[in-house]
């Protein structure tokens, strides 16, 4: 059975660690900004004088996540092939790698599971410059790897990962925006914190009816809101014992939307850009199918799921955040523990 509060502890979900750690995120943003601008400008300055080829990332769980919208940054403003490594290569098949010339992102919390570690010595052996982004200044991956972007998000508690992972994509956008002098994105990271501690605050109560007793859902996000949707999924199961999948808009009509019928729930995650015109187009359909659709769309921040309208590569980064308060109180009102999900423990090491 999924873990219920424990007695003597806090029920209150404003009491939860995951309340208070999501919470943390506009100030961990902001610290990540201000302790990693030196790193930012030489990295970028690197990158910028010797492009890589390709650009590989490395990472597990939420911080996978956050390498997919690492793929759509790089891919979209530098033009450059980025994909997620298998660490199974490394640590498992011990295959070697052609990689001169690359870049490989690490991505982790902890900085210490064995196969990231595997696959990390693994791209810098085959001379692929490597980059930490990391939360651990401790960690083995800090110090394995040419350069490291500190989280600086502080200790989190609860198994459920948010303010780490937010940092993460904060990272990700930072390290896209200094490679391709992207000003106006530079502007809407400078003005990030105070819009996530804004996000924070919103009201995203209208799902919880139509999540409350739910057992299955799609969650749907494309380009930029893709990572997010699927760290929703990952977090809907983690802390709300909930059969969550992801899916770009686009996937989920080559077969998943048969399944969709009246008063099954979708939760969506719409940019104010043109992709988020297809997630927009896809919650309407599933709509006017008798589905459950509860939708935070940039384009109309009023609507159901209120969110903040900004430039639309930072917003899935507020929407998430906006999220993490509402999945706390779901799972809270589900009877649940978000902060001790069953069976899971805080750092996860595969081999």
């Amino acid at each position: 059975m999924p873990s219920t509060l424990a007695e003597g502890r806090a029920t209150h979900p404003e009491q939860t660690l995951m309340h208070a750690e999501a919470g943390d995120a506009a100030n961990a943003a902001a610290r990540f900004l201000t302790g990693n601008a030196e790193t930012l400008a030489r990295i970028a300055a690197r990158l910028r004088a010797t492009p890589p080829a390709f650009v590989a990332t490395c990472a597990r769980g939420s911080s996978d996540h956050a390498a997919t919208y690492g793929k759509y940054l790089f891919e979209t403003l530098i033009g450059i092939p980025t994909a997620s490594a298998a660490p199974s290569v490394a640590s498992i098949f011990t295959a070697p790698l052609r990689a001169r010339g690359a870049l490989c992102i690490a991505i982790s919390q902890s900085g210490r599971s064995p196969d990231l570690l595997r696959t990390v010595e693994a791209y810098k052996t085959a001379g692929a410059f490597t980059v930490a982004v990391v939360n651990d200044a401790a960690s083995p991956l800090a110090s394995l790897t040419d350069e490291t972007l500190l989280l600086h998000a502080g200790p989190e508690r609860s198994v459920a990962a948010t303010k780490s992972y937010i940092t993460s994509l904060v990272a990700l956008a930072a390290l896209a925006a200094h490679w391709a002098d992207d000003r106006a994105l530079l502007d809407a990271l400078a003005r990030l914190p105070g819009d996530l501690a804004h996000a924070f605050d919103l009201d995203w109560g209208a799902a919880l009816t139509a999540l409350s007793g739910a057992t299955n859902l799609f969650v749907m996000g494309r380009g930029y809101s893709l990572a997010v949707a699927q760290e929703a999924a990952l977090k809907l199961k983690e802390t709300c014992a909930l059969h969550a999948e992801a899916f770009s808009s686009a996937e989920v009509r080559h077969g998943p939307m048969a399944i969709v019928g009246e008063g099954f729930p979708i939760l969506a995650f719409a940019t104010s850009d043109k992709v988020g015109d297809d997630v927009r187009t896809a919650a309407g359909e599933f709509e006017a199918r008798g589905a459950t659709v509860a939708i935070a769309d940039a384009s109309d921040p009023a609507a159901h799921l209120p969110t903040i309208a900004a430039n639309p590569i930072v917003e899935p980064i507020l929407m998430i955040q906006s999220f993490y308060r509402f999945v706390n109180l779901l799972a809270a009102a589900r009877g649940l523990d978000p902060d001790a999900p069953p069976h899971l423990r805080k750092v996860t090491q595969t081999l």
